[in-house]
């Protein structure tokens, strides 16, 4: 039976851990700040956005959100994002996704000042991490790796596997685990014989969006089997891309869903945000 990996209670560990530095970093007479950009009204986007904004209050980091219509022009979104980039008692930038279709979102990030991208996605910040130069480092995979320390679980020499590769989990992951000297699969939509793939697997990370697509046939005795899924079935409950009661009675170690990648994710953002401070200081 696998041991759980308590996403929920590292976060609130690494909370306490940066209310300390915050209050440090106000007296020398500066205020940490995030300012997040919202378009549309997107209900599960506003869930998230609140979830931020009550994480950055216990620790003593002042929020802003500036909501636009969701028909704001490019050239507006850029104007928004080089105005907080010129506001001096800003130290962080975060544009939620997703943003409507008729927008660019590459575009739009690489208009944010890596300085000032507690998401780790500027392509300045993305090519760091890919050469191992200390940056902002995308936050879900961040938080993984947190996870994976915290619990003393050895990475190097390890076979990896990756369930998908966006932009936000699948390819930072690769870069995050290279760095930890893991050897690196990455599976999607394309990949022939995924099932056999996942088998080898010393370390699995789901990141497809797909309810329980991770059956316990799939995964090698022992495996560390992280989730970072979010999928809302039609009784309304929530679950993970892995058949979380049956994958545990194989695994090593497990993630739940609700309570294993999803806060860690919001820990690293206000990590990233004290890190940002603390350069610009």
């Amino acid at each position: 039976m696998a041991q759980i990996l308590d996403g929920k209670e590292l976060a609130k560990k690494i909370r306490k851990n940066l209310k300390e530095e915050v209050e440090e970093i106000k007296k020398k007479g500066v205020t940490p700040k995030l300012a997040v950009i919202m378009i549309g009204n997107d209900s599960a986007s506003a869930v998230y956005v609140k979830n931020k904004s009550k994480a950055c209050e216990k620790v003593g980091i002042e929020f802003e959100e500036f909501l636009f219509d969701e028909n704001i022009t490019q050239e507006e979104l850029i104007e928004v994002i080089n105005k907080l980039n010129n506001d001096k008692s800003i130290q962080g930038i975060l544009l939620q996704s997703p943003i409507p279709k008729h927008l660019n979102i590459n575009k739009a990030v690489e208009n944010i000042s890596p300085n000032k991208d507690v998401d780790g996605f500027h392509p300045f910040n993305v090519g760091k991490l890919s050469i191992g130069e200390d940056t902002f480092i995308s936050c879900t995979p961040y938080g993984i790796i947190k996870i994976l320390e915290e619990y003393n679980i050895d990475i190097e020499g390890k076979n990896a596997v990756i369930l998908g590769r966006s932009n936000i989990v699948g390819k930072p992951m690769i870069q995050c685990l290279l760095n930890k000297n893991a050897t690196v699969t990455v599976c999607h939509s394309r990949t022939k014989n995924i099932e056999e793939i996942i088998k080898r697997a010393d370390i699995l990370i789901a990141a497809i969006g797909k309810p329980k697509f991770v059956k316990e046939n799939m995964v090698k005795e022992g495996a560390v089997v992280i989730d970072v899924g979010i999928n809302r079935l039609k009784d309304g409950s929530i679950c993970g891309d892995v058949d979380f009661d049956n994958v545990m009675k194989k695994a090593s170690y497990i993630t739940p869903v609700p309570g294993g990648v999803g806060p860690m994710t919001i820990a690293m953002l206000l990590t990233n945000l004290v890190k940002a401070t603390k350069n610009n200081i």
